[in-house]
C-alpha cells in the first residue's frame, strides 16, 4: 500500500503564542530569544513572527544582528514553561488523528495516514486538524502531505504560513526539481556551500551527481542526499515523544592527554550539539560531559541549570568546566569524549 504521511508545523510558534497572550503585539515585529542588550547581547533568536522576518531576522541568528536589523522590534525573553504547556495541548489534539504519530519538537509532528487510502481523504484530515487546533488554541499551523516524511516536510515549508499542500507520488519529481538544494532536508549551509562550489544550485542539477560521487563528497550522508533528491525516503513514522536529549561523542584515533587536541575536538562537539539545539528549537537544563579512559572506564559529570537555556555561551562555559575537571582529576590517557544536553 502506498504510504501517506502528514507533517504539521506550528507557525512561528513562540512568537505566535506571545501574540495570542498580548493582542496589542499583533502587526508588530516580535523577536523571542536572548536579551539584545542594546545590540550587545550574545545569545540567539529562538523564533520571530513574519513582521520581523520582513527585516531579514531569522531563527538561530545572533540577537545582536536582529537588533541591528530592527531595533524597534519587540524583544521578548523565552517563556519555555508556557510554550511547553501549549505544546502539550496541541500534541494531544494531533495524537487523536492517527495511532502512529511522531512528535519531533515542541511545535512539529508527523502522522501516518496510510489508512486513509487516498490523498483526498488525508487532505480532509489535515484541514480538520488545522481547524481544531485553531478553534481550541487560537494558533495557526501549516500542513504538508506526501508519500514520505521528506516530501511531507518540504510541502509544509512551501505552504507556510497557515497553508496546506498535498504532493502526490506522481507530482514528486515536478515538485522537487526546481527547488534550491538547501530546501532538501539534510543539506545544511556547509554541504550547500560545497555543492554550489561545483555549480550545483538546484535539486534538478543535484540529481545529475552519481550516488558514488555524493558518497565520496559527504560519506554516508551523501547516499541519503542522493535518495532524497529523488523523493525516496523509507524512514517510518515512529511513535515517540519530543526529543528529550541531544548528544555527540568522538573517539580519538589514539588515546591522548594533549589538552589542545582534547579541547579542540570538544569545541567541534559543542558546535554540532548547539546547531542541532537551534534547529530543533530545543532548550537545555542539564549538561553532561562523558569521558572514557584508556582502559574503557567511562565516567560522566553533569551540571543542572536553574532555568532552561538556549545560550551557546552558557553551554560552552559549563561544559568546558566539566571537561577540565576530568583532566585535573585523572591522569590516564583519554579514549573518548562526549557531550549530552537535556531539558
Amino acid at each position: 500500500m502506498e504510504r501517506i504521511i502528514l507533517h504539521i508545523d506550528m507557525d512561528y510558534f513562540f512568537a505566535q503564542i506571545e501574540e495570542r497572550e498580548n493582542p496589542h503585539f499583533k502587526g508588530k515585529p516580535i523577536v523571542v530569544g536572548a536579551d539584545p542588550k542594546g545590540g550587545k547581547g550574545r545569545g540567539v533568536v529562538s523564533t520571530c513572527n513574519y513582521e520581523a522576518r520582513k527585516y531579514g531576522i531569522r531563527s538561530g541568528m545572533p540577537i545582536s544582528k536582529a537588533y541591528w536589523l530592527c531595533p524597534d522590534a519587540i524583544f521578548l525573553p523565552v517563556n519555555i514553561e508556557l510554550y511547553q504547556k501549549v505544546s502539550e495541548k496541541i500534541m494531544e489534539i494531533v495524537k487523536k488523528y492517527s495511532p502512529t504519530y511522531e512528535i519531533v519538537s515542541l511545535d512539529e509532528a508527523y502522522l501516518d495516514l496510510t489508512d486513509c487510502k487516498s490523498f483526498e481523504k488525508a487532505k480532509k484530515v489535515g484541514e480538520k486538524l488545522k481547524r481544531e487546533i485553531f478553534e481550541k488554541e487560537k494558533l495557526t499551523s501549516t500542513v504538508g502531505i506526501g508519500p514520505n516524511k521528506t516530501i511531507a516536510k518540504m510541502a509544509t515549508e512551501k505552504a507556510k504560513p497557515n497553508g496546506l499542500l498535498v504532493i502526490k507520488p506522481n507530482q514528486v519529481k515536478e515538485f522537487l526539481e526546481p527547488l534550491d538544494i538547501d530546501d532538501l532536508p539534510g543539506i545544511g549551509p556547509k554541504t550547500a556551500e560545497k555543492l554550489r562550489a561545483i555549480g550545483i544550485n538546484k535539486i534538478k542539477e543535484l540529481k545529475k551527481l552519481s550516488k558514488s560521487k555524493l558518497k565520496e563528497m559527504f560519506g554516508k550522508v551523501g547516499e541519503r542526499i542522493w535518495e532524497r533528491a529523488r523523493g525516496i525516503d523509507e524512514e517510518p513514522v515512529e511513535s515517540e515523544e519530543v526529543i528529550k536529549s541531544i548528544g555527540r561523542q568522538i573517539t580519538f584515533e589514539k588515546d591522548t592527554r594533549n589538552p589542545r587536541l582534547i579541547f579542540g575536538i570538544f569545541e567541534k562537539i559543542l558546535k554540532e550539539v548547539y546547531q542541532e539545539l537551534v534547529e530543533n528549537n530545543f532548550f537545555f537544563r542539564t549538561i553532561t560531559v562523558i569521558c572514557r579512559y584508556q582502559n574503557f572506564e567511562t565516567h560522566t559529570k553533569s551540571k543542572t541549570l536553574k532555568q532552561p537555556s538556549q545560550d551557546f555561551i552558557v553551554l560552552k562555559k559549563e561544559a568546558k568546566k566539566l571537561l577540565l575537571k576530568f583532566l585535573l582529576e585523572n591522569k590516564k590517557p583519554i579514549r573518548l569524549i562526549g557531550l549530552r544536553v537535556k531539558i
